[in-house]
C-alpha cells in the first residue's frame, strides 16, 4: 500500500495524511469504496430501527403513522449521503434487507412468516425500493447533463 505524505501548506505548517476521515457524519477512506460508510449506514438505522421496536409492533398505531415515522427516522438516517455512493450487489442487498426489516415490524410480520419482499412493500403502500431512490438522481443528472 502507498504512503501517502503529509500536505505542506507553508514553511511551518502542514495537514497530517490519513487513512480514514469523517466530515459531516460521513467516512471518507483510502480504499475507494463506499463498504465503510454504507456499513456505517446500516449500523444508525439498525439502532433506529430497534430504539423504535415498540411502536413499530404496536398495534395502537396506524399502518401510515409508521410509515411515515420510517420515512422521517429510519429512512434518512441510512439515505444520508447515500447521492454520491457507488452501490455493489453485497451493498444493495444490506441496504435493501434493513429497509424491508423496518417494513416487516411496522406490519407486525415476522421473518419466520417466510413472506416476500415484494409483498412486504405492497401491503405497505411503498412502490419503490429504497436502491431506486438512490439512484434516481444519478439518472436525472445523466438526463440533464446529456440532453442540456
Amino acid at each position: 500500500m502507498k504512503k501517502h505524505s503529509n500536505l505542506k501548506l507553508d514553511k511551518d505548517s502542514e495537514i497530517e495524511s490519513c487513512q480514514e476521515y469523517k466530515y459531516l457524519e460521513v467516512i471518507l477512506d483510502t480504499s475507494g469504496t463506499d463498504d465503510k460508510e454504507i456499513r456505517s449506514r446500516v449500523i444508525q438505522a439498525r439502532k433506529c430501527i430497534a430504539c423504535l421496536n415498540g411502536i413499530l409492533w404496536s398495534k395502537d398505531i396506524r399502518k401510515e403513522r409508521k410509515l411515515n415515522i420510517y420515512n422521517a427516522l429510519m429512512k434518512s438516517s441510512l439515505l444520508y449521503g447515500s447521492e454520491t455512493w457507488r452501490l455493489t450487489e453485497n451493498n444493495k442487498r444490506r441496504v435493501e434487507a434493513k429497509e424491508v426489516d423496518a417494513l416487516r415490524r411496522s406490519l407486525r410480520v415476522s421473518r419466520k412468516e417466510r413472506i416476500r419482499n415484494v409483498t412486504i412493500r405492497q401491503q405497505i403502500g411503498l412502490e419503490e425500493t429504497i436502491i431506486k431512490e438512490i439512484v434516481k438522481p444519478i439518472y436525472i443528472y445523466i438526463y440533464i447533463y446529456i440532453y442540456a
